[in-house]
């Protein structure tokens, strides 16, 4: 039988991790048929989610052993490993969609692959890097690897949200080994979530581009109503293409009601 990778966040948010165990004796998940009803399909939050265990403690990502880092053996094993972890970006679906009965929604990494591919046809815009924005777009919810898609209508703060995936991202660092991929992954993703660089704000901007347009196509494909999505996001574009593209999916929008 294949083997599918799934994650499934249950409602204290304690992890339940569907993966294979891992041979390598420094990474090895344990895991739980618990709550599995349908392949690559998980279940991100509840209103009364809470991130603590029962002694007030954060519940921790699985453990994982020191990363050896001295040779091109050890570096191969910890790319690997982090590589494996991200396979739940592929196998996650998006928590709005699923909350809006989608039928075959996008993952997580759907999105992300297509705003990359939004900085890469983008045009040069004075004192913006165009090759960091197609990086901060890949890594930019690369920590819902481990905690999911958490959305505004799961109830929780943003605070909270940001505190969570950045233990997360941390992490996933360690898990690389360190060094300067970890810490150029941890960098933009923080300059994403501060929204403190023109590259941020370019990507931000993706991100509600990205959203609307999957939704428009939704719409198209399946006959739904996202109208909720088109409100969330209007008036707030920061950057000159992202007002324009946005422009061009609403006006794409009207001509089809």
């Amino acid at each position: 039988m294949k083997n599918v990778n799934r994650v499934f966040f249950c409602k204290s948010l304690s992890l339940v991790f569907l993966v294979p165990s891992f041979t390598r004796s420094h990474l090895r998940f344990t895991y739980s048929a618990a709550g599995a009803s349908s392949p690559n399909r998980a279940i991100h939050c509840m209103a009364s989610d809470s991130p603590q265990s029962g002694d007030g403690s954060v519940s921790s990502p699985p453990n994982v052993a020191a990363v050896p880092t001295s040779s091109s053996s050890s570096s191969a094993s910890s790319a690997i490993d982090f590589l494996s972890l991200c396979t739940r970006l592929k196998t996650t679906p998006r928590a709005g969609w699923i909350k809006r009965d989608v039928k075959d929604p996008e993952s997580i990494a759907d999105h992300m692959y297509r705003m990359g591919l939004m900085a890469l046809i983008s045009s040069d815009i004075p004192g913006v890097n165009r090759d960091k924005c197609m990086k901060m777009a890949i890594v930019h919810d690369i920590a819902e690897a481990i905690v999911g898609d958490i959305t505004p209508s799961c109830g929780i703060s943003k605070e909270e949200k940001n505190r969570r995936e950045s233990e997360a991202l941390e992490h996933m660092c360690k898990l690389l080994g360190g060094g300067e991929r970890a810490k150029e992954i941890a960098e933009l993703w923080r300059e994403y979530e501060e929204n403190s660089s023109p590259e941020a704000k370019v990507v931000k901007d993706f991100d509600k581009v990205e959203l609307i347009l999957q939704a428009l196509e939704y719409e198209q494909g399946q006959g739904k109503d996202l109208e909720e999505f088109f409100q969330s996001t209007a008036g707030k574009f920061q950057t000159d293409i992202g007002k324009a593209w946005a422009s061009e999916i609403v006006s794409r929008r009207r001509k089809q009601h």
